[in-house]
């Protein structure tokens, strides 16, 4: 019974660790990102309206701050941002095939049957977000962290997932050698 309970806990538990955005990153393994101790976000060609472009901004900010960084206006690193989106279509099929195996009069039978098959098609915009890391010296790429699945069209999900989008891409910064 032990044993049931800490597989089914342990279950629960990565269930929650689960992440529904994907992020990657890399990064040039031969610089030491020990050197770089301020930042400055440049948003030239930000594709976001005002309130989301304050939430990214605001996040990054946030998590910089968190690790030790500041923001300055003659920076060692330069963070570039961009934002883009694609409408995906989402089809949930249900199958017109179905089995039984049951008991009656007649003993033990089994059936299969046919039915009809019913589609659902939706459509929602899916966001990703790109950090480009450069740094301002030598105006070379040094890391970048990219960010997708956000779904934009609901302004309650924006509000909780962008701060996370950003916290999960920035996990990553700076990198382990």
């Amino acid at each position: 019974m032990k044993n049931y309970l800490f597989i089914v806990l342990v279950f629960l538990l990565s269930l929650g660790a689960c992440s529904p955005f994907m992020v990657k990153s890399d990064y040039d393994r031969s610089v030491s990102f020990k050197q770089y101790k301020t930042y400055e976000i440049r948003q030239k060609d930000l594709k976001l309206n005002d309130i989301d472009r304050n939430r990214v901004i605001s996040a990054i900010q946030q998590q910089m701050n968190a690790k030790g960084m500041t923001e300055s206006s003659s920076p060692d690193l330069i963070i570039n941002l961009k934002a883009s989106h694609k409408q995906i279509r989402d089809i949930q099929m249900g199958s017109p095939w179905s089995w039984g195996i049951g008991w009656g009069w007649g003993g033990p039978a089994w059936s299969l049957g046919w039915g009809y098959n019913r589609s659902y098609t939706s459509y929602y915009n899916r966001g990703t977000l790109v950090l480009d890391f450069i740094d301002a010296h030598s105006n070379k790429l040094v890391w970048q962290g990219i960010g997708s699945g956000l779904n934009i069209d609901r302004p309650q999900s924006k509000a909780k997932h962008i701060p996370t989008m950003i916290h999960e891409i920035l996990k990553n910064y700076p990198p382990r050698p």
